[in-house]
């Protein structure tokens, strides 16, 4: 059996803050994150090679025969036929960024212990057609044909647990799927742009209206009367309410009650407190420019339609308004009248009139706390992540040097 390895480039910069806390094949898009299409596809075990403070919790396994890939690649049919076809010591390539190569041990080895490898024949992937994540926004931007192309992998061949006939469904009932103890009951399911896909012990609550494509985790919980647009994905753990838009929530996310959420993305054991609205576009309707890690400066997305972006661990208070394109670190809390920056580091607290810095000792009592209502730990390799990035992202809180 062949060893796939996810490697983290450049990119994971660009996908800061959601990859502080993970490496990029970790994110999701679509139903499935981007590890779990790989094992389904090559049918293998997937391990990576990422930032070292996160090579802990998630290690490297490799074999005779290692695949290394791209993390922020999908893996596709064609794409996928190609790489079963590979020799040592052959790659694939985009332009100069690697995509994918096939190694043996000694080669992988060599890789891991920084020494040179072997020169790789390298063939450009011209032509070939597979979705990649290059920055923040490509998550919301791809996620409806990523739901389409999971519900055809995760469906195929398979058969539905039945929809009860409380539901009212407009266009093809085929692209509705019901996994094991999911209960869905007196909803409008509009399949028409999109397959609507459900996960084991799933509840979507009376009233709720959902346009496909959708995805709804295991355990997900839809609220009463829940307005869903296409391309939005609760994953495991989930809850969802009011209106949500073209929104991927990564697990164990919350955004239960009334208020707006469109074009964003969040990591886990987020919390959107109720009524709180997230702008996804500008009064005068122009370009949406957002904070960017790498480059230390807001950079122009090329986007018209870009709300919010969330790190782990984070929360708004009830009515917190958010202006276009914020982008709110890990562990931050965010509450107060008025609209904060677009740009809120992690372990923040506060808002408009002004932010301190959440000690790491009160943000883990408030995890435990979190975590252990839904029957969770937070492990002690999590905490040291968590406090790297505590230390990381020390420069970003600028009241620290004034203090």
């Amino acid at each position: 059996m062949p060893n796939i390895i996810l490697f983290d480039n450049e990119v994971r910069d660009r996908l800061l803050p959601l990859t502080f806390t993970r490496p990029v094949g970790e994110l999701r898009m679509g139903i499935l994150t981007i590890r779990e299409k790989w094992e389904r596809w090559m049918d293998a075990p997937v391990s990576y090679i990422t930032q070292d403070y996160l090579a802990e919790r998630f290690e490297i396994e490799y074999g005779k025969d290692n695949y290394i890939i791209n993390g922020s690649v999908l893996p596709s049919p064609q794409l996928v036929r190609l790489i079963k076809q590979m020799d040592y010591n052959e790659a694939y390539l985009r332009g100069e960024e690697l995509i994918v190569a096939k190694l043996d041990e000694e080669q992988i080895s060599r890789l891991i212990s920084d020494d040179d490898i072997s020169e790789l024949n390298g063939f450009d992937l011209e032509g070939t057609e597979y979705l990649k994540i290059d920055y923040l926004w490509d998550i919301y931007r791809h996620n409806q044909q990523a739901i389409a192309e999971d519900f055809e992998l995760l469906t195929k061949g398979r058969k539905s647990a039945p929809l009860s006939a409380s539901n009212r469904v407009v266009g093809d009932p085929k692209q509705i799927f019901l996994e094991e103890g999911a209960n869905v009951e007196c909803a409008t399911l509009n399949t028409v742009d999109g397959p609507i896909y459900f996960g084991k012990d799933s509840l979507v609550m009376e009233g709720c209206m959902i346009r496909g494509g959708f995805s709804l985790g295991e355990g997900g919980i839809l609220k009463m009367g829940a307005k869903v647009y296409r391309g939005t994905t609760l994953g495991p753990g989930c809850k969802g309410g009011g209106e949500i838009n073209n929104v991927v929530m990564l697990a164990n996310s919350n955004k239960s009650h009334e208020g707006y959420l469109g074009n964003a993305v969040l990591g886990e054991w987020c919390n959107i407190g109720a009524d709180t609205n997230a702008s996804n576009l500008k009064n005068n309707y122009d370009e949406v420019r957002v904070w960017s890690y790498e480059e230390e400066r807001f950079v122009k997305t090329g986007q018209q339609f870009c709300g919010l972006f969330m790190g782990d661990h984070s929360k708004t208070g009830i009515s917190t308004m958010l202006n276009t394109g914020t982008v709110i670190g890990v562990c931050s809390n965010v509450f107060g009248e008025g609209f904060p920056r677009t740009f809120i580091p992690s372990f923040a607290w506060g808002g408009k009139q002004g932010f301190q810095t959440y000690r790491s000792d009160k943000a883990f009592e408030t995890m435990d706390r979190v975590m252990e209502r839904r029957g969770h730990t937070l492990s002690v390799q999590e905490r040291l992540i968590l406090l790297r990035v505590f230390e990381d992202t020390r420069q970003y809180r600028k009241w620290e040097k004034e203090d």
